[in-house]
């Protein structure tokens, strides 16, 4: 067959390529720059069996030296099974996929002490509903800290034995070391004006008032031998046995 004077051939020339020839010397490019470019020891799925064969464990096949498998490694089915196995990865471990949040280190001070403070016990003349105020001195606060508070039961407290009678209420400012007060565990009435805390900057000091919720009375029941008198009307005890004229 005369490769020279068909159409598109060059004088001088092999003539043009087949599709199968152009296919192979592809193969054999991306072979080449595969072995520059991939080192096989990290690769998870290059195996090489007893047989002196090599292997890919994700797709299942098998290559008679390092560049078919390099070969393989670039063609549609190895990059299809790479992408498979990457999808059923993340819908396994959704977590691992997200991005890890930056960590905040917390600050560190130096302890001096703890604070001064004063505490007073209320009752509304009106009502005798109890109250307690707080009155916490941090004269050497650190700039741009604003005290803190927070209720705590017994049980979280290490200190003392747990106890559901009381409860704990905890004061922190750095660089004061945190104060607890011991108070009764009865609910706290969280409404505008029976609870309240205020930061005075100029004075350094911090309040916090809080009032305990009312019990209700329990009105003890009659006793069963009385009756209940009607508006208007005497009552009498109801004596077993006994004669009324």
């Amino acid at each position: 067959m005369d490769f020279q004077n068909r159409a598109g051939g060059k004088t001088g020339g092999g003539g043009v390529a087949s599709w199968s020839e152009s296919n192979r010397d592809r193969r054999e490019r991306l072979r080449q720059l595969a072995l520059e470019t991939i080192d096989l020891n990290k690769d998870p799925y290059f195996m090489k069996n007893h047989l002196g064969s090599y292997e890919c464990k994700l797709c299942l096949t098998l290559h008679n030296n390092e560049g078919s498998y390099l070969a393989h490694t670039q063609g549609k089915k190895h990059q299809a099974n790479l992408a498979r196995r990457a999808a059923k990865e993340a819908k396994e471990a959704p977590s691992s996929m997200q991005p890890e949040k930056p960590r905040v280190e917390p600050k560190k001070f130096v302890k001096i002490g703890r604070p001064g403070y004063r505490v007073t016990k209320q009752r509304d003349p009106d009502n005798h509903q109890q109250s307690l105020l707080f009155q916490i001195d941090y004269p050497e606060i650190t700039d741009g800290i604003i005290p803190r508070h927070r209720f705590m039961s017994a049980y979280e407290q290490k200190i003392e034995p747990p106890d559901r009678k009381w409860q704990y209420l905890l004061f922190a400012a750095e660089p004061y070391e945190t104060i607890a007060f011991k108070v009764p565990s009865r609910e706290v009435e969280k409404t505008e004006g029976k609870f309240w805390t205020h930061w005075n900057k100029d004075t350094k000091q911090f309040f916090l008032q809080f009032s305990f919720k009312l019990e209700p009375k329990i009105i003890p029941p009659p006793p069963p031998n009385m009756r209940i008198p009607l508006p208007g009307r005497p009552i009498f005890n109801v004596v077993p046995g006994a004669d009324w004229d």
